[in-house]
Parts: C-alpha cells; sequence; structure tokens
C-alpha cells in the first residue's frame, strides 16, 4: 500500500446516501451535511489517519469514496 495523497466522492457508479459513516469513522476528513464531503483541510490527516481513511473508504455502503496513492489520480480502492 503506498500513501494516500487524494480522497473523492466518486458517484460515478453510485450516489451517497448520506448514511454518516464514514463521518464516524473520521470526522477529520468526512463531513455529511446532505452528502459527503472531504474537508477542505482534509488532506493533512492522509498520513496519520491512513488506516481509518481506508476502513471509512471500505465500509461506504454504496462504494463513493475514492482514494488515490502516491500522487497517482487513479482510484485504487
Amino acid at each position: 500500500m503506498g500513501k494516500i495523497t487524494k480522497v473523492w466522492l466518486d458517484e460515478s457508479e453510485n450516489e451517497c446516501i448520506s448514511c454518516g459513516a464514514c463521518e464516524a469513522t473520521i470526522e477529520e476528513v468526512f463531513e455529511v451535511p446532505d452528502k459527503m464531503i472531504i474537508l477542505k483541510d482534509a488532506e493533512k490527516y492522509f498520513e496519520s489517519n491512513d488506516e481509518e481513511i481506508r476502513d471509512a473508504a471500505e465500509g461506504c455502503p454504496v462504494d463513493t469514496i475514492g482514494i488515490a496513492e502516491d500522487g497517482a489520480d487513479e482510484r485504487v480502492n
């Protein structure tokens, strides 16, 4: 596994259902007002919260959290 360098809402297959699971996992990175958003300063938490971010992405029931590693733009999850 590489270093997380990008996290985004990927609704190419499914829409976010605003369940709040990602925010419950790591509120420093995710917020769910009406639909999940990545917080503006979230990047500073990527390295120190790698496991929690991956857990949030894996726990998303509709698979809308995209993660890229090592500066790449392609989704690895």
